[in-house]
Order: structure tokens, then C-alpha cells, then sequence
């Protein structure tokens, strides 16, 4: 199964966690909140550091989104408790014009760029080699993807 097939699979089961009347998530005031609720409850002692959380409008839409990194956590003296060789969990939040974000994707990874590629926003996802469908130890899979509306699209993969 390609990263891909994975990531949309999550998102997709993410949405259908809702419950059986509403297929909704329910809305976060704020994901940097949330997650810190979530690790405060998790640990006795956390500290974030300075790109815990990303401000950045991840679907061209023109309005802030956030992208949590768990790399940023050191947890009861433990850095990026959630970390492997596949590298940490990253969460992508949409925030809505009405007010309030949503989780649209969580992807292991290393790290990721945000840059302009003709005229719009992208990420370049650093990720195992394996997504680019090459063996441990080699040089990790630079994976190229746009949001659009609330999906991510693949552009390309090296």
C-alpha cells in the first residue's frame, strides 16, 4: 500500500470516526490548545519548541491553517515521544472562514517544506524511503503534494 493510499485511507477514516449521525468532526477553537491538553494530560513534565506549530495557509484558500510537529515535544525528558526511524507525526488542521479548525491528515515524516510552485503553495514532504518505494538507508522520499479543498493531492515523488 503506497504512503498515498495510507494517508487517504486515514483521512478517510478519520471522517468516518465521527459516529453514525454526524459525519462531521467536531470543531477545534484551537490545535495548538488541543494538543497541548492532549500532552499535559500524557506527561508529567512537556516543553514545545519553536516550530511545534505552524501558522501558515496550507490550501490557498487565504485564511491561517496549522500543522502540529511531535518532533517539537519533549515529553517527561523524551524527545518526540511518538517518533521512529519513519520519522514523527505531523497534523494538519483546516481552519473554517466561520471560525474553528478540523483535522484533515496526520503523516509520518521527517520534516516538510512549504514553498511556491507556480503560483501556489506546496508541501515537499521528507519522508522514509520507503514511500518512494526504495530500501532503508537510502536517501528519504521527497514527496511533492498541494491541498486542495481538504484532500491532498501527490505531484510528484523523487
Amino acid at each position: 500500500m503506497t504512503f498515498l493510499s495510507r494517508f487517504l485511507l486515514l483521512v478517510v477514516a478519520t471522517g468516518l470516526c465521527a459516529g453514525p449521525a454526524v459525519a462531521q468532526q467536531e470543531l477545534l477553537t484551537d490545535p495548538e490548545i488541543y494538543e497541548k491538553n492532549h500532552y499535559a494530560k500524557r506527561c508529567d513534565e512537556v516543553q514545545y519548541g519553536g516550530r511545534f506549530i505552524d501558522r501558515i495557509d496550507i490550501n490557498n484558500d487565504g485564511i491561517k491553517d496549522a500543522v502540529t510537529n511531535s518532533s517539537e515535544i519533549v515529553c517527561d525528558g523524551v524527545r518526540g515521544p511518538d517518533c521512529s526511524a519513519e520519522g514523527c507525526p505531523f497534523n494538519f488542521y483546516l481552519q473554517v472562514k466561520e471560525g474553528g479548525y478540523f483535522m484533515i491528515a496526520t503523516a509520518q515524516m521527517y520534516t516538510y517544506d512549504f514553498i511556491k510552485r507556480f503560483g501556489n503553495m506546496v508541501f515537499v514532504l521528507k519522508m522514509h524511503p520507503r514511500y518512494c518505494e526504495r530500501e532503508e538507508g537510502q536517501e528519504p522520499c521527497a514527496m511533492t503534494v498541494r491541498v486542495r479543498g481538504t484532500k491532498f493531492l501527490t505531484i510528484s515523488k523523487k
